[in-house]
């Protein structure tokens, strides 16, 4: 019995093209999808199948499986790992040639002493741009942009953001050897490309944020912009203050207190921003990350589509694996702990997302690719409003909704003090820090939520208030069987509302 088409691309090929015959004369009409295939993630050229999908079959498939081995060596450079077989469907001859990912990278096609490297864009074999070129060169080396070594000195450069970051956060000061241990600094003391980008003077011109908050649902008039230049974790706090600052929050005014109803999740923002930086594409010229807030939703974008060649679009976000562009950052971003190990950036942003009052599945946030950007668009849950009313989910007839117009700050209480980008803030009494907590905790909240809220380190949050908390009933866990699981993602929520219930 022949084999059927479906049959065949469930041969573990996921991605492939069709040719409805060897084109002898047009070889590089194919032979870039060889080249493209090698230079991303493998993948099979099937001939004998026209575009739209029918065997067509090949007549003599002996004598073209021959002509396509000559051609791949003759000229591809180097000769990537490929396999020909033959497949019978109904008396028709399909002929496979199954390409493996390579490790020399970039493997080109050339002809009378041009070259070129194609890689996949999405369906498509695309010659490569010059960045492109420069990302399969070091993935040839097994190397990335970021761990690239320059003429930086160690001894010209500071990381106290970076040190006082880590010790707020992670709650253990910063050892000097953990900037080689990380990546940041090198054995004979220079600085990598990532190291460049987390100094103190850091100078990179390709460390860029332009923030935009535009009048209305385009990008017609601005209302605020602003460029921030300099440190990552700069970058990603003036980021988050920008969208804090350009966004509003409607509350509803309950019996027996006020619950705060935000336009997004503060912590899935923080997410967009920081993913946005991990993966944008460093060696894009003139790029930045963007971010752009219209009154129904916040824009993110990158320079850079997806490191593997594919269309986030076309995936299942929750089945894409953690193919990191940058692991040097990533790596330093988690042990800063704003991220986890696992690709979960995305998943964690719809989570977050949903989680809030107001939300449908008609808000869920978006994420597109193209062959140089990446966007992610996270929905105002709050909009669309009414008569200068915000329309939001209310659990009392007797519910006040709060006007857009009346500015309320519900990422601090009043009594408290922001943290700083180096990890200190005012000290605040052991009671007053817990009724803030309890405040906070309204809706769900992750340790590090309230961590980054109170500008306290994570651990002496978990030890010295959640764990009194939890026990005495004042807080709850979402997930109380599994507490330590990083998917369950630990989470409190206040029984009482009442801050007189606080002890």
């Amino acid at each position: 019995m022949g084999m059927t088409l479906d049959k065949i691309l469930n041969v573990e090929c996921s991605t492939y093209d069709f040719k409805e015959s060897v084109e002898k004369k047009k070889t590089k009409s194919w032979l870039k999808s060889i080249s493209a295939f090698a230079n991303t993630k493998g993948g099979s050229l099937f001939f004998g199948v026209d575009d739209s999908g029918d065997i067509i079959g090949l007549e003599c498939a002996q004598a073209d499986a021959e002509f396509i081995s000559q051609e791949i060596k003759a000229h591809l450079d180097p000769i990537p790992d490929f396999e020909l077989t033959p497949h019978k469907s109904e008396n028709k001859v399909v002929l496979e040639v199954k390409v493996s990912e390579g490790r020399q990278t970039p493997y080109y096609y050339y002809l009378d002493g041009n070259r070129s490297a194609f890689i996949r864009i999405g369906n498509e074999s695309v010659q490569a741009a010059q960045h492109q070129l420069l990302t399969l060169v070091l993935k040839g080396t097994n190397s990335t942009f970021d761990a690239q070594k320059t003429s930086a000195k160690r001894s010209d450069n500071s990381f106290t953001i970076l040190a006082n970051t880590f010790s707020g956060r992670v709650g253990q000061p910063f050892d000097e050897k953990m900037l080689e241990s990380m990546g940041i600094v090198t054995s004979d003391g220079f600085l990598t490309q990532a190291g460049v980008l987390f100094s103190d003077n850091c100078n990179a011109y390709n460390s860029k944020l332009v923030g935009t908050r535009w009048a209305g649902l385009t990008k017609t008039d601005a209302i605020n912009d602003h460029e921030y230049q300099g440190n990552l974790l700069l970058l990603l706090r003036a980021g988050v203050d920008f969208v804090n600052s350009n966004t509003n929050s409607g509350w509803v005014k309950l019996p027996d207190g006020r619950k705060n109803l935000p336009d997004y999740a503060e912590r899935a923002v923080l997410e967009a921003i920081v993913n946005h930086l991990i993966h944008r594409d460093y060696t894009i010229i003139g790029g930045e990350v963007h971010i752009d807030i219209f009154d129904d939703r916040i824009e993110f974008n990158s320079p850079g589509g997806m490191f593997d060649g594919t269309l986030i679009q076309n995936r299942d976000i929750s089945k894409v694996p953690s193919v990191r562009r940058n692991p040097i950052l990533a790596d330093v971003f988690t042990h800063l702990e704003y991220i986890e190990k696992r690709g979960s950036g995305l998943r964690k942003i719809c989570d977050l997302s949903a989680r809030l009052d107001g939300y449908k599945e008609e808000l869920h946030p978006e994420f597109t690719s193209e062959a140089n950007v990446f966007y992610t668009t996270i929905k105002n849950v709050n909009y669309p409003h009414k008569d200068g009313k915000w329309v939001v989910k209310v659990g009392s007839s007797n519910a006040k909704v709060g006007s857009s117009t009346d500015k309320v700050d519900n990422s601090y209480p009043e009594n408290h003090h922001p943290v700083d980008i180096y990890g200190t803030s005012k000290r605040l009494s052991r009671k007053v820090l817990s009724e803030n907590i309890m405040q906070f905790c309204s809706e769900w909240r992750t340790p590090d939520d309230i961590s980054v809220y109170t500008g306290k380190d994570l651990r002496y949050i978990k030890e010295k208030f959640l764990s009194s908390l939890v026990k005495s009933g004042l807080l709850e866990r979402l997930y109380p069987d599994t507490p330590q699981s990083p998917e369950a993602e630990i989470s409190v929520k206040t029984v009482m509302t009442s801050s007189e219930n606080t002890q």
